[in-house]
């Protein structure tokens, strides 16, 4: 474990140093590296001989933040991302795998610096465009009720939500955010959004897509706009567990295939 400064945050950072292809694996909203194992997202738990970096976004998990809301706008997570690839993986081509916030923070990193990456595994893409308003305008809400009604209010009422087919038998989990933290969070995923399509058009590396049914959190219909936005993307679509508990091993191949080797080519 280590601590890793970016401005107005302290991220909590693991890498699991087996040598091999350098792979960076993010987590989703409100999640953490430790949520996600509970979740059954833990896709990085196979990836043995590679050195595999996990961390805690901004406000999440262990790591600290700040109750300003542009820090967890998507594009600026990219930069959090991006800054941690420079200090442990400095010069190479990473692969980069993660659900949610993590494959928007992934995309809007690789826009940034198409050169960075070989390789994403981007599960569970969030709504987007379109889609995005009225989640977003579910986020501001949760922001309220967390400052008006309290924790245990906002947690009763997401607990109630229907899950999808895939993750029936899951555990339920808590949000692994400060109370504190959480509203600005949210505010900040309120005014993010996928990038354009017209921008994924630079994103020019091999990218699997996995999604499941019945989430309208994560729809099967932002995958599928990916699917054709993404020069090298191919998608995969879920609707059992057992369906994804297929997907480490899918990711293991992936890496196996296009993870870049130790000594890649300086980046400049």
């Amino acid at each position: 474990m280590a601590k890793f400064s970016v401005q107005g945050a302290e991220l909590e950072v693991e890498l699991s140093d087996e040598g091999g292809h350098p792979v960076v694996q993010l987590h989703g909203l409100t999640s953490s590296r430790a949520r996600d194992r509970v979740l059954n997202m833990d896709l990085g738990r196979g990836l043995s001989g590679t050195r595999l970096l996990r961390y805690d976004a901004r406000g999440h998990g262990e790591s600290t933040g700040r109750t300003v809301v542009e820090d967890y706008e998507w594009q600026n997570l990219a930069d959090d991302l991006l800054a941690l690839l420079h200090e442990y993986f400095p010069g190479e081509k990473v692969y980069g795998v993660g659900p949610s916030m993590g494959c928007a923070t992934l995309l809007y990193a690789a826009i940034k610096e198409p050169e960075r990456f070989c390789g994403l595994t981007l599960l569970l893409p969030p709504t987007a465009w379109e889609s995005r308003k009225a989640k977003s305008q579910a986020y501001l809400n949760h922001a309220r009720v967390l400052e008006t009604e309290g924790w245990d209010a906002f947690v009763q009422a997401d607990i109630n939500q229907p899950v999808p087919p895939a993750t029936v038998g899951n555990p339920v989990t808590l949000p692994d955010n400060s109370p504190q933290l959480l509203p600005t969070i949210f505010r900040g995923a309120a005014a993010s959004d996928l990038p354009q399509l017209a921008d994924l058009a630079r994103v020019n590396v091999p990218t699997h897509i996995f999604a499941w049914t019945e989430d309208p959190s994560h729809p099967v219909t932002t995958a599928q706009a990916l699917l054709y936005g993404l020069p090298q993307a191919r998608l995969q679509v879920a609707s059992t567990r057992d369906e994804v508990n297929a997907w480490p091993q899918i990711l293991m191949d992936d890496v196996a295939k296009h993870g870049a080797p130790h000594t890649a080519v300086p980046i400049h």
